[in-house]
């Protein structure tokens, strides 16, 4: 297979798991604040399709404000998880740009950007939501757990041209986060609504699921993968 990993760096050493057979669509997932790409990697090879491959990078080590400066795996710094909490704009920026180039890897290498599904948990998917709505290429789809838009204020104008403007979008969330709380989740539904096509967003809540992810949940994610990629 042509292209080399290396000029990637987030693709260096990013956990993959590769297609039983041959490859004709990716997913790239992106964990949570804190995390690694080995735990969703695991997740979704419970859920996985023979012929998708999926990506799972880890995110580069930054001191985090929230965290009294702790360094830690993050997408980029935060400084509050509420609507209006400040945000570091330059570091989502730069982080959506990473992201990018590993999409850009995986369709020099011969998987076209309709075929991937970008998505994400908790910073993760906040980031996955940012990058595919300013991405050049026409992605498949989102998948958005337990997050929100970053920099929403600058949508929908930021939107790359309306790209993605039909883009459909799976946002879950769990009822009793305490991290992110569902109403933020809710409004980030109403955001995304002015930004794509109201009807490819779908939000679904789950009782009793906190700040993370349910069987219920994995399902829908299954589901909503299948549909948007399907076996050629």
């Amino acid at each position: 297979m042509c292209g080399n990993n290396m000029s990637v760096p987030l693709l260096a050493d990013a956990v993959t798991v590769s297609g039983a057979e041959r490859e004709t669509a990716a997913v790239i997932f992106l964990h949570g604040l804190g995390d690694t790409g080995h735990s969703w990697a695991e997740a979704l090879s419970a859920i996985r399709l023979p012929y998708v491959k999926y990506i799972c990078p880890h995110a580069p080590r930054i001191p985090v404000t929230l965290n009294m400066k702790m360094v830690m795996p993050s997408w980029f710094d935060l400084m509050g998880l509420s609507p209006d909490a400040p945000e570091d704009e330059t570091g989502i920026k730069k982080a959506a740009e990473n992201i990018k180039a590993v999409i850009e890897h995986e369709v020099k290498n011969g998987i076209p950007a309709n075929r991937i599904v970008l998505g994400g948990f908790s910073q993760g998917g906040a980031l996955s939501l940012y990058t595919a709505l300013t991405c050049p290429h026409q992605l498949a789809g989102i998948v958005a757990l337990s997050c929100w838009l970053p920099l929403h204020k600058a949508f929908p104008q930021a939107a790359n041209n309306g790209m993605n403007k039909d883009i459909p979008i799976l946002q879950c969330h769990g009822e009793m986060d305490p991290m992110i709380p569902v109403r933020f989740g809710a409004l980030t539904a109403e955001k995304l609504k002015c930004v794509v096509t109201p009807s490819k967003v779908q939000f679904r809540t789950y009782p009793g699921l906190m700040h993370s992810s349910c069987p219920q949940e994995m399902m829908a994610v299954k589901e909503f993968i299948e549909k948007l990629l399907p076996r050629i």
